[in-house]
């Protein structure tokens, strides 16, 4: 690729550097993932090196290579999406793509792959962010994005990480069942409401509870500790107890 081509002579190499003992492990641990020898090792350890504290703007970090992993993702996942389904419309494509780079399948593939192991940091003192898995992920597309070029980052990100049979089992996933109810409640013309609000445990940590109404019947509650997670949490219950009431299976394939 010419545009590739044109800004790798911007990009540090390090490739002749003598490496220590912690590097060469790192090193093949990142190969062992990605099925290839890597070439430039500094890239990827700033896709697995954390914001630093201090006010130094020079330290480096996974930020910005997540930023260039997660464009370089969203186009490898749109192009192999719409070679697949070459009948299916922009709504559906839309769709399983959001299934497949939504954050928790994200979060779920860079566990997989145990990338918060390969942090360059010691990071038993440190409270990570529950998003730093798929994090990691997307700074490690970006890496070998820029490590190689697209064609081979692609064939890797689908052979490797996200594979088409991976990619396939999501088309049926329901992701979202607040989602699933809004769609349902549309078509039938029958109105959901969710009630959330705060509550003070005996042991003082704040929770949200919240409640599922179908017209004046409340149908389903949960308690979470954020309202994003007590609304999902009560909408998948609430979808179980209509599930057995109404047919509304039949739209989870067109919910991300």
């Amino acid at each position: 690729m010419e545009l590739k081509s044109y800004f790798s002579k911007f990009l540090p190499r390090n490739r002749a550097q003598k490496l220590s003992e912690k590097d060469i492990l790192f090193r093949k641990n990142i190969s062992n993932i990605v099925g290839y020898n890597i070439h430039d090792i500094e890239i990827f350890k700033e896709a697995f090196s954390l914001k630093s504290s201090s006010k130094s703007t020079n330290k480096k970090n996974y930020e910005r290579l997540e930023f260039l992993g997660d464009s370089v993702l969203g186009t490898i996942i749109s192009c192999h999406l719409f070679q697949t389904y070459p009948n299916e419309n922009e709504g559906f494509l839309t769709q399983m793509k959001s299934k497949i780079v939504n954050r928790k399948n994200l979060n779920k593939l860079g566990e997989d792959l145990k990338l918060s192991s390969l942090l360059q940091a010691d990071t038993s003192q440190t409270i990570l962010s529950e998003n730093i898995s798929g994090n990691l992920l997307e700074a490690l597309i970006g890496a070998l994005y820029l490590d190689i070029d697209y064609e081979f980052c692609k064939k890797i990100v689908l052979d490797r990480i996200l594979t088409p049979s991976t990619i396939n089992k999501l088309e049926n996933k329901i992701i979202s069942y607040k989602g699933l109810l809004l769609e349902w409640s549309q078509k039938k013309k029958i109105p959901i409401k969710y009630e959330t609000c705060e509550e003070i445990q005996p042991n003082k940590v704040t929770v949200f509870r919240c409640h599922v109404w179908l017209h004046n019947e409340r149908i389903a509650n949960a308690v979470e500790t954020s309202k994003k997670k007590a609304e999902e949490k009560a909408a998948q219950r609430a979808f179980y107890v209509l599930s057995k009431k109404e047919n509304i299976i039949e739209h989870q394939k067109t919910i991300s």
